[in-house]
């Protein structure tokens, strides 16, 4: 399971015109998931991302997690992180777990981050999304 995690001023998730999901402040997280995910990967994560400390504290340093500055926390599916990419110019999938076990695997991840913190929001596992947000800093990390 591959996260991309982004410290966002804003973000919103929109199918079919409509806005399914939106946070102001906060991680906007596009989640890959992969054949070799377990349940531990999931919960792994789930408390790795609420506890990573990528927001900025009173002298400017990365001390504080999305809880501290009370966050929203965007979680938007996106098999496409699973892309084998290191040969040739098209990328394979063949890594990316299959369609079931990705959104069984996906709604766990949400359902533990949601169990933990009350401020999360989420786009629709296999939907054409349209994802907008404003990257603050600019601040970006992978976690797997």
């Amino acid at each position: 399971m591959k996260l991309l995690v982004q410290r966002a001023l804003n973000a919103s998730v929109v199918v079919d015109g409509e806005t399914i999901g939106a946070i102001d402040h906060g991680q906007l997280v596009l989640v890959g998931v992969e054949k070799s995910d377990s349940d531990v990967d999931v919960q792994r994560l789930a408390d790795k991302l609420l506890k990573y400390r990528m927001f900025g504290d009173e002298e400017g340093k990365m001390n504080l997690n999305v809880q501290q500055v009370n966050g929203g926390v965007l979680l938007v599916s996106q098999f496409t992180l699973a892309a084998e990419t290191k040969k040739g110019l098209r990328p394979g999938f063949s890594t990316a777990a299959i369609p079931a076990e990705g959104e069984r695997l996906f709604n766990d991840f949400v359902d533990r981050v949601r169990s933990q913190y009350n401020k999360v929001e989420t786009g629709r596992f296999g939907a054409d999304m349209k994802v907008s947000f404003t990257n603050d800093g600019p601040v970006t990390f992978m976690l797997d």
